[in-house]
């Protein structure tokens, strides 16, 4: 098989990678451009819940556009210089942590929201709310571009001049300490076990309060039902970031820890795979689990995408009526 200049002739599995990436793209930006739409559509869903939701759809369209090409184009193994290969691979770091960031932001959300819920609108504003979707950014970019500032693998490749070029890999400029100490044990696995305890409690306070029904009112027992809902779909969400991204890092931690022990490439791209195809579940999490986002979601689908040219009327973006119903319902 012939190959461009300074690209390596690419094996059976290695097309067979780029090819499933290409795919997992193009499901990602669809799907999450579809979230991002949605939300502005429907009034109702313009909440502070839906605020850090818009910043994981962003996040997960990121990831389709750079995130996936950026890595095709490391695994292709081109020449280029240390320091813009190390951008590249912090790019890629800087997008998925703003992932797990967002997620973070969405379960302290919900646990005030149950925890102090008639305090909750004046602790919780939407200013507020854009402030830290803010920090989370500014935070996925500063502890993104850590590597840039020393923590690579600039010494162990020898004495690099500037305009040296060297082969684009992933695990050539990014040292395994940094991903496995830092980025895993400081800013994945903490995050997680954050959001595993705020959704436990979130659960407790839930339960606790269904089971006061003699005490509670009939709006207090919908008010709760409904977080129920809402909370069980957003810890699905959780759990499949975690189901999704604990192998790649896992077999980090295997060459980190044991050397000698051999990883598969076929296992790397599966891991991989994995870590990516998570920015396209989300939406279906979303449109699967939240009434009003599905209902929202099938106008915006009948309305603008599958509207007929014959029609003599101009598609709506939305209906009053539609939006005033879904914001009753989950």
């Amino acid at each position: 098989m012939s190959s461009s200049p300074g690209i390596k002739p690419r094996e059976h599995v290695d097309m067979m990678y780029i090819s499933i990436e290409t795919a997992i793209a193009l499901a990602s930006v669809l799907g999450n451009v579809l979230v991002v739409l949605v939300v502005c559509v429907n009034r109702a869903l313009r909440n502070t819940t839906f605020c850090f939701i818009v910043s994981l759809a962003v996040a997960d369209i990121a990831v389709g556009v750079l995130v996936i090409p950026l890595a095709i184009i490391i695994s292709l193994g081109f020449s280029t210089q240390f320091y813009t290969c190390l951008f590249l691979s912090c790019l890629l770091l800087i997008i998925t942590q703003s992932s797990i960031l967002s997620l973070l932001a969405i379960a302290i959300d919900r646990y005030l929201r149950v925890k102090i819920p008639t305090r909750y609108n004046i602790i919780v504003t939407h200013g507020r709310a854009y402030v830290a979707v803010f920090l989370c950014w500014i935070l996925s970019f500063l502890t993104g571009l850590v590597p840039m500032i020393g923590w690579n693998n600039r010494d162990a490749l020898g004495n690099l001049s500037s305009s040296d070029e060297i082969v684009c890999e992933f695990t050539t400029v990014i040292r395994m300490d940094y991903m496995v100490y830092f980025n895993f044990f400081g800013w994945v696995v903490v995050p997680l076990t954050i959001m595993i305890t705020l959704y436990a409690e979130i659960f407790r306070v839930i339960r606790r309060q269904l089971n006061r029904r003699a005490e509670a009112t009939c709006d207090g027992d919908r008010y709760y039902r409904k977080e129920l809902k809402l909370a069980k779909s957003l810890a699905l969400v959780v759990f499949l970031f975690a189901v999704c991204w604990l192998p790649i890092h896992i077999m980090n931690c295997i060459d980190f820890f044991c050397p000698k022990c051999h990883v598969p490439k076929f296992a790397m791209y599966v891991g991989i795979f994995m870590s990516h195809v998570n920015s396209a579940l989300n939406p279906m999490v979303y449109a699967f689990r939240i009434k009003r986002f599905r209902v929202t979601l099938v106008q915006l689908v009948r309305g603008c995408i599958l509207c007929k040219h014959s029609e003599p009327t101009p598609c709506r973006t939305s209906t009053p009526a539609l939006t005033e119903k879904a914001d009753g319902n989950l």
